[in-house]
């Protein structure tokens, strides 16, 4: 079920801030995963037999850094920071990428599935939040949702629910997902 949208606060520039909180988590979001990708590529790619996965890695971190460069160009557009967090997203997504691609390629599917899983979930909510003030951006949110639920779908179809300790890697990663999500809107 997608969080419900953030009541809105008083003031003149409520909207703004809004919006601001928004494409800063976004942009943070889209960064993450694609330092997960490029960890987890890090890995493969120096292991015999690992093409197909490392093709499958390249490919979704190419959509993903699509989206971070729309972000950027959003950010820059609307005058918004991004999150001072972003250092520390990029070493805990490799970090991350890196971790679930050395215990396996279903490790790393699992990874994939869970970001997602709270990737969708978030866009879900967001898209809802601005399909009536800002359509432009929910249709394109909406298109960076269809990607991220193609990346679940194939790491579940590779095998993602069959990781070693498949119900507590996804567990904790979701958990932390969250945790970025709320700290990045603010920080």
């Amino acid at each position: 079920m997608a969080d419900k949208p953030p009541l809105a606060r008083p003031g003149l520039d409520a909207v703004r801030q809004r919006l601001g909180e928004i494409l800063r988590v976004d942009h943070a979001g889209e960064l993450g995963a694609v330092h997960i990708y490029r960890g987890q590529r890090a890995v493969f790619a120096a292991a015999a037999g690992k093409g197909k996965i490392s093709g499958d890695l390249l490919e979704m971190e190419a959509h993903e850094k699509a989206h971070l460069d729309r972000f950027d160009r959003l950010l820059n557009e609307q005058k918004v920071r991004p999150t001072l967090m972003a250092p520390l997203w990029r070493a805990a997504g490799f970090t991350l990428g890196v971790g679930t691609a050395l215990m396996g390629e279903k490790a790393a599917h699992a990874c994939t599935e869970a970001v997602e899983n709270v990737i969708e979930q978030h866009y879900a909510g967001q898209i809802a939040e601005l399909e009536a003030r800002e359509p432009e951006l929910a249709a394109e949110l909406s298109k960076f949702r269809d990607d991220e639920l193609a990346h679940r779908d194939k790491a579940v179809q590779e095998g993602a629910r069959e990781a070693p300790g498949y119900a507590v890697l996804s567990a904790v990663i979701r958990a932390g997902c969250r945790a970025a999500i709320k700290i990045s809107e603010k920080v």
